[in-house]
């Protein structure tokens, strides 16, 4: 029985009613630095480099006073006791995370605890590694991969709620449509490796312009971008559009095929909501696109303002 009690992989402890060693075994005596013929017949308390932690002693006076097991979880306790990776004489010696559990025992009349100990290192290094991947993939599933701010699906799902959110408390709220002026004609001339690259600046330059944190740019689909600005009112919203065009302008990224000049420019349309104009939150989206498509069509490089349409109510009496 010692034998096998002293080559498994676990901390072995049993303590009598007054909380004496009895027990000590291998993997105890290798991760503590105590022998077990040091450890046995001392205070539990006194069998370490340093007294256990008081989550734990409190744990082992229940279970010797009342016979409740106790689990110390390695979320909440990662190391009670002083057990390390490798002999306390070896420099560096790193702590070991644990989970803990007591269980009582009953030896001839006296009721003892059973102290089990398990490494849990292992299990939480491999807990962060799986946490970083989670944050990796909700990262890459909002994140457009070469401009590196919100998709098209972030924004779909941000928009939904912030209009949700703006139409219950009677909040305002403005998005812009954004397009790259002669777009294909600068990948044709320039080639698509430049291309991305002025598509990652006006992204970072549209980016550069928020204030808030509730404030959103998204990459909505090849050289469009959307963003949405809660909380604005009309006039902000007005002089907000003419510093997204100019922000771009002054960036001045050579456009040589463009049509406007020689440097890369925007268009924009945009929309603004509040709810105490009687209009349709619903149509935000295509109001703002349908004022790009007017901006557009006026000749580029400009910003173009387009109001909601009026909510239809029906008739009395109908």
């Amino acid at each position: 029985m010692e034998v096998i009690l002293n080559t498994i992989s676990l901390g072995l402890i049993v303590v009598d009613s007054q909380q004496t060693v009895t027990l000590w075994n291998d993997w105890v005596a290798r991760h503590s630095g105590m022998e077990a013929k040091q450890a046995i017949g001392k205070p539990v308390s006194e069998a370490f480099s340093e007294p256990p932690s008081r989550a734990f002693s409190l744990a082992l006076a229940n279970t010797l006073n009342y016979g409740l097991p106790v689990v110390l979880s390695n979320a909440l306790h990662r190391s009670p006791l002083a057990l390390f990776e490798r002999m306390l004489d070896v420099p560096g010696a790193v702590r070991l995370h644990q989970s803990v559990t007591l269980t009582p025992i009953q030896i001839g009349s006296e009721r003892c605890c059973l102290i089990q100990i398990s490494d849990s290192t292992t299990s939480i290094k491999r807990e962060k590694i799986l946490r970083s991947h989670s944050e990796l993939l909700k990262k890459e599933a909002t994140t457009d991969g070469l401009t590196g701010i919100y998709n098209r699906r972030f924004f779909d799902e941000h928009f939904k709620m912030a209009l949700g959110h703006s139409t219950r408390q009677n909040s305002s709220i403005s998005v812009f449509m954004v397009d790259i002026d002669f777009f294909k004609e600068y990948n044709d001339f320039y080639g698509h490796v430049i291309g991305d690259k002025a598509l990652i600046e006006v992204a970072n330059t549209l980016k550069q312009q928020l204030l808030r944190a509730s404030d959103v740019v998204a990459r909505f689909g090849g050289e469009e971008f959307v963003l949405m600005l809660p909380n604005m009112a009309q006039e902000s919203a007005v002089q907000f559009a003419e510093k997204l065009r100019l922000a771009i302008w002054n960036s001045d990224i050579p456009h040589a095929r463009s049509k406007i000049g020689d440097r890369v420019s925007i268009s924009i349309g945009y929309s603004h909501f509040n709810k105490m104009e009687s209009t349709d939150p619903n149509a935000l989206l295509s109001t703002a696109d349908a004022a790009l498509y007017e901006a557009k069509k006026q000749g580029r490089n400009r910003c173009f303002y387009k109001e909601l349409p009026q909510l239809s109510f029906p008739k009395p009496g109908n």
